[in-house]
């Protein structure tokens, strides 16, 4: 078995990077916000001030993002090594057969054709053209769950590309038809994590996230984010761990965005209530509807 690593320089530099990586790609999705309830009666100030719309807040939140993504590590909880650790294996499983995999569909070409095809649902062109389609078309129709399906759409393939990017360069990895350097790490590549993967991933997180009453857009949106990261592999383009890890990045960006961004409609709550573990006492739940400046608390209780 080749090594994928030279050295215990760069083994020690490969596996604290993939640490930050892991943590970064999954603890992001559990950073929700969390409003901060008042009284329903509360009198407004003489003067409020306006809100900003999403659209002038879009730059801003991206650089909200990009600080809570990369500062992630820096949060973690003994709950995280739940999914933490089954990631970690998982791909320290397939880094070590990555090359094995990668040869043996490396002669397939009608695999590849077809794969090729497939992948282009994972690109720039087409998750952007998919959110922007939501967003004009939610602007056209009056339709407040389209605009900002595609709002946020854009706001996580913006994330994700900047991730991907920042990631691809520090890695260096030469992708599968790279000749003896495929595989390994900091040899000039930019094949880890896959940006095809990540950018499916997120945009499909947002869709289903957006539509969660909807069981038909969650499958189609899920499904067709992981076709399009099973396609880089079988197109010969990438690994199978630059495809998982891909994907992880890709959703917990998503989850972040939707949970951080989402402006839940009038007269909804702002979470699901929770199962209440007393008849006697009432759960709590902060209402809020941001756009009216409405905030409150509903209590909610169980018989």
């Amino acid at each position: 078995m080749s090594m994928l690593v030279r050295s215990r320089a760069e083994l020690f530099r490969f596996v604290a990077f993939f640490a930050i990586l892991a943590t970064t790609s999954l603890t992001a999705s559990a950073q929700t916000a969390s409003p901060t309830p008042t009284p329903p009666n509360t009198p407004a100030a003489s003067h409020p001030s306006p809100t900003p719309t999403p659209e002038r807040q879009f730059f801003k939140n991206i650089l909200n993002d990009q600080r809570a993504i990369w500062t992630s590590p820096l949060h973690l909880q003994g709950d995280d090594a739940k999914w933490l650790v089954p990631l970690g294996l998982a791909t320290g499983g397939l880094f070590a057969t990555d090359r094995q995999t990668a040869d043996a569909i490396a002669d397939k070409e009608t695999l590849q054709k077809v794969s090729h095809v497939i992948s282009v649902f994972g690109s720039g062109y087409t998750t952007g053209g998919i959110a922007a389609a939501f967003y004009l078309l939610g602007r056209k129709k009056n339709n407040a769950r389209a605009r900002e399906t595609g709002l946020l759409g854009a706001e996580a393939l913006i994330d994700g590309g900047i991730v991907a990017a920042a990631l691809k360069t520090s890695t260096q990895r030469p992708r599968p038809r790279a000749g003896e350097d495929r595989g390994k790490f900091f040899h000039g590549g930019l094949a880890f994590p896959s940006g095809h993967a990540i950018a499916a991933w997120s945009l499909a997180t947002i869709v289903a996230m957006e539509y969660r009453d909807s069981h038909l857009i969650q499958v189609s949106a899920y499904g067709l984010a992981t076709a399009v990261s099973i396609s880089r592999y079988t197109g010969h383009n990438h690994f199978l761990s630059d495809a998982l890890v891909g994907s992880a990045i890709g959703y917990g960006i998503g989850k972040y965005v939707y949970c951080r961004r989402h402006d839940p409609p009038p007269g909804s709550l702002s979470q699901e209530p929770p199962r209440s573990s007393s008849k006697l006492w009432p759960l709590i739940v902060p209402r809020y509807q941001r756009a009216a400046r409405n905030y409150g608390v509903t209590m909610v209780w169980s018989f």
